[in-house]
């Protein structure tokens, strides 16, 4: 049910858990919403957040990677000290030179690409799996979201763009230095969490900056391309471009689809009887994911900045407007989607959604999460059909940023069937 339009708290842990009237009551009662603790303009409707995406000559990217609020002068000097730059490369680049760096990931990311890397993908997924049965079988009890949902992505990102060899700082620290780096660009930390979470991504930095200027920085794929890439004045790239490029890409390739996933593996063992359908029946995966995005994305929001006065659903809004693309709503708008908190997963146009985006910024990753989705989903509940939520009502602790939404833990055990389940369950 929508609720009336007042102040909008997007960093609400209650916002959080249930966005669904808020989404609903913007694009019924304020499609274009001003709220004047951020200073965003909201935009909600499918129709309007299409036509900003596509039109990046009057709604530019250029604030897409700017932090939420200011940092202080302690936090500003701890990324000073690691040189941390983020100059304008993909998300957040409206330029010339844009067209080149998509390129470059293009052909790393293609649909050509990925479909040659699923059995990649299969083996990586199912080490992992193996890694979760040794879990279960000593403890019961297992977070999907700290473990496939996020060690999957990341080591198959690596090995995609042939940074294989980053594996060896640890996937406990790189999933660490992510997370941090969201936070701080997409959270309202106080002073004291700030410094810290600068610390973290300023270390995430300078490790970058390392691959890129070190004896390895032309071997791996990313890297030779990167290496090779010239600008469109012909110049090479410097080492905080090629620096800023990994930085993105890397959070925006593991991060987000730990976020899918866990959003995916909640839903999936949430609902009775669906777990074991896929395990039967595993083509019903595919068309579920798709609809599991439309509905419930983990990137929420994203941003552009006006740069003529326009106007929107009826509402002036002025030119240097920081608007806040309201995603996930659009995939509820029910003048596009039918039923829209129904998942129907032969809804005919259920990949009209913009999860991903749409124009020429649309996510490079895009097929890539889609055949992760399919993989792990599909893989883990033919290996584990068995599986179930440990407290199914319970309320999950949600991961809360500007532009991005996820359950942080997913616990799950085997059902008590299992050999052991129930004597683990019983020593909880």
């Amino acid at each position: 049910m929508a609720i009336p339009m007042g102040t909008v708290d997007l960093f609400d842990q209650e916002y959080a858990l249930d966005p669904f009237p808020v989404w609903d009551g913007l694009r019924e009662n304020a499609p274009v919403h001003y709220e004047p603790d951020t200073g965003l303009w909201l935009v909600s409707r499918y129709d309007d957040v299409r036509t900003v995406l596509r039109d990046t000559r009057t709604f530019l990217p250029d604030n897409a990677m700017d932090a939420i609020g200011r940092f202080s002068m302690p936090t500003l000097r701890v990324l000073a000290r690691a040189r941390f730059a983020l100059p304008p490369t993909l998300a957040s680049n409206g330029g010339e030179s844009h067209a080149g760096y998509r390129r470059v990931m293009t052909r790393l990311l293609n649909a050509q690409a990925v479909t040659a890397a699923v059995p990649m993908i299969e083996r990586v997924t199912g080490e992992c799996l193996d890694q979760l049965e040794r879990r279960l079988d000593a403890d019961g009890v297992c977070d999907l979201a700290t473990t496939l949902a996020r060690d999957v992505p990341l080591r198959v990102l690596l090995r995609m763009l042939g940074l294989e060899g980053a594996e060896d700082v640890g996937l406990d620290t790189l999933a660490r230095w992510g997370d941090a780096s969201l936070e701080l660009f997409w959270g309202r930390p106080d002073a004291a969490r700030q410094i810290e979470l600068a610390g973290e991504a300023a270390d995430f930095y300078s490790w970058l900056r390392g691959l890129v200027t070190g004896p390895g920085a032309a071997s791996g794929a990313l890297l030779a391309a990167l290496a090779e890439h010239r600008l469109p004045d012909g110049r090479p790239l410097r080492a905080a471009e090629s620096a800023a490029v990994l930085y993105f890409i890397v959070i925006a390739g593991q991060a987000t689809t730990r976020q899918m996933l866990s959003i995916m593996y909640r839903r999936a063992l949430g609902e009775p009887g669906l777990w074991r359908r896929f395990a039967d029946e595993p083509d019903g995966v595919e068309p579920w994911t798709d609809e599991v995005l439309r509905r419930e994305p983990p990137i929420t929001t994203w941003r552009r900045v006006t740069g003529r006065p326009v106007t929107l659903s009826g509402v002036d809004i002025p030119a240097g407007a920081p608007l806040l693309l309201m995603l996930a709503s659009t995939g509820s708008d029910p003048d596009v989607f039918d039923s829209p908190e129904q998942l129907c997963p032969h809804r005919p146009n259920r990949r009209k959604h913009l999860a991903f985006g749409v124009g020429r910024h649309r996510c490079s990753g895009a097929e890539l999460a889609r055949t992760e989705a399919d993989v792990v989903l599909r893989t883990t509940a033919a290996r584990l059909p068995d599986l179930r939520l440990v407290d199914p009502s319970s309320v999950p602790e949600m991961l809360g940023l500007l532009s991005f939404r996820a359950p942080l833990h997913v616990l799950v055990e085997r059902a008590a069937s299992h050999p052991g389940a129930g004597r683990d369950a019983a020593a909880r």
